[in-house]
């Protein structure tokens, strides 16, 4: 039998993968390009609308599947992980992508902006994970990607909350690694920089000069632009994928260069 080639190791066919927050943006990215490298792909999105027009996504010879999740609830995240190993027998990744962001310091968040920022951007990525690494370890394989941010390696003015629950998701990501690293099973962070969203495109044109307001959100980056979903997709498909087959407990970055120097 002849070797896979390097391409090949890029795909994910016969893989069983979960997508949070996958209706729209990064995650929707994610989903389209698992899709097309051939994996089965659950679609795990509170807004079910979203996700439903979202599993409409196929080529490759991969397969979409819409599930209404809130990974803030502890029951949601239970069924869902139920239906995936039920309907496939396997898990193979979890992307835990499903997060919301917040403008405040400490003395303009209030407890209960606290408490919600830490229940879905970290809880969230916490209990999927403890609930797939199971099935992961029995099976001696497994990718656990999480999205952190920019936000999980520096401090960010104005974003008390969301840079703490970002850091917690690279400290996470690099616990795990350390307690599983000769199981099969990677754990991996993925730090974005400012990324054109349709949410960050809707704010834009709240701005009186929306092209204005680009270029300062894409000041920092050393390339001068913000990143595009399909982007950060790319990296979470070396990461799901056996290409990253000797990478583990990392957060990579992929900020066009903005925590260069920093």
């Amino acid at each position: 039998m002849n070797p896979p080639s390097s391409l090949d190791m890029f795909r994910l066919d016969g893989k069983s993968c979960i997508v949070t927050g996958a209706g729209s943006g990064i995650g929707l990215a994610i989903a389209e390009l698992f899709v097309q490298a051939g994996g089965t792909v659950y679609l795990a999105e509170i807004n079910k609308s979203a996700a439903e027009h979202a599993a409409r996504l196929r080529g490759g010879g991969g397969k979409a599947h819409a599930v209404e999740t809130d990974v803030a609830n502890p029951t949601s995240c239970e069924n869902l992980v139920r239906q995936v190993a039920e309907q496939t027998g396997r898990i193979d990744v979890l992307v835990n992508n499903a997060g919301i962001g917040h403008v405040g310091t400490i003395l303009t968040t209030s407890p209960e902006d606290m408490q919600r920022l830490w229940s879905i951007n970290l809880m969230g990525a916490y209990q999927l994970a403890r609930l797939v690494m199971p099935h992961m370890l029995k099976a001696g394989r497994g990718a656990i990607i999480n999205l952190g941010s920019i936000a999980g390696v520096i401090g960010m003015e104005d974003r008390f909350a969301y840079t703490i629950t970002k850091h917690a998701i690279v400290g996470m990501t690099r616990a795990m690694a350390m307690d599983h690293g000769t199981s099969g099973v990677r754990i991996n962070a993925i730090c974005p920089g400012r990324t054109l969203t349709p949410f960050v495109e809707a704010r834009m044109r709240e701005y009186p000069d929306p092209k204005k307001f680009e270029a300062q959100l894409s000041a920092p980056h050393v390339m001068k632009r913000m990143a595009r979903p399909e982007e950060i997709a790319s990296m979470a498909l070396y990461l799901a994928s056996d290409a990253s087959s000797f990478v583990t407990g990392a957060a990579l970055m992929v900020d066009g260069g903005y925590t260069t120097g920093k």
